[in-house]
């Protein structure tokens, strides 16, 4: 085994065995839907997003190891910049134009089988009960390398850590609902543009809104459940 790799399962036990009680008696009221997380094989994961803390709590409950794209301010602070690279996550650089190497690494993910960690309104939101128009990243991901994607809708995070904030809530509690993967295998074949990226994003942010609880205004399409 590779040393990165020996690197990721071992902070993957740390986590799962000594950061996942801490985590869950301090921060985690309730879960649901864990059973919606395949054992094996590549998925996108999906969630909004509105505190630091969100890949850490979501990575706490999760059965697998999830390698989130996380932006390079995190990789400024020694401590959280150990947290990234023990945890396996994925650096993006937003002022870079060409971004090769990143959808580099999410090839090689994606082509391994293991779980890949999207927020696809791409930064977090500063609003409490709104998320942020969300970003077709995850839409172009899914349909250039043939997977479907898991949605999940995080409640209470930003009571927890919102955003421009840095005093931590150890008295909220969070809430974490995955919903059932979202099978996007019809449109990964043909022809690709805007309008099917956009669809694909917006009926995954119809299901995180649902998880969620938090509105999503930027619809451009029908959604209705």
């Amino acid at each position: 085994m590779k040393s990165h790799q020996k690197r990721t399962a071992i902070s993957h036990y740390i986590l799962k065995n000594i950061a996942r009680p801490f985590i869950k008696t301090l921060w985690v009221k309730k879960v649901t839907g864990i059973e919606n997380i395949p054992k094996k094989g590549a998925f996108i994961i999906a969630m909004n997003h509105q505190s630091f803390f969100d890949f850490l709590i979501f990575s706490a409950i999760a059965p697998r190891n999830v390698h989130f794209l996380a932006a390079e301010k995190f990789y400024k602070n020694r401590s959280w910049k150990a947290l990234m690279v023990l945890t396996g996550q994925i650096k993006v650089e937003r002022e870079t134009k060409d971004k090769t190497e990143l959808h580099n690494h999410v090839k090689t993910h994606l082509g391994k089988g293991l779980l890949l960690g999207i927020f696809p309104e791409g930064t977090r939101s500063p609003h409490k009960d709104e998320m942020l128009k969300a970003f077709n990243g995850i839409s172009k991901y899914a349909i250039n390398h043939k997977v479907n994607i898991i949605p999940v809708g995080l409640k209470g995070m930003y009571d927890i850590l919102p955003k421009n904030s840095r005093k931590i809530s150890f008295k909220k509690t969070a809430e974490v609902h995955i919903g059932k993967p979202i099978d996007v295998s019809e449109h990964w074949e043909g022809e690709s543009d805007d309008e099917k990226y956009t669809y694909i994003t917006e009926k995954v942010m119809k299901k995180i809104e649902l998880l969620s609880g938090k509105k999503y205004n930027h619809y451009t399409h029908n959604h209705a459940e």
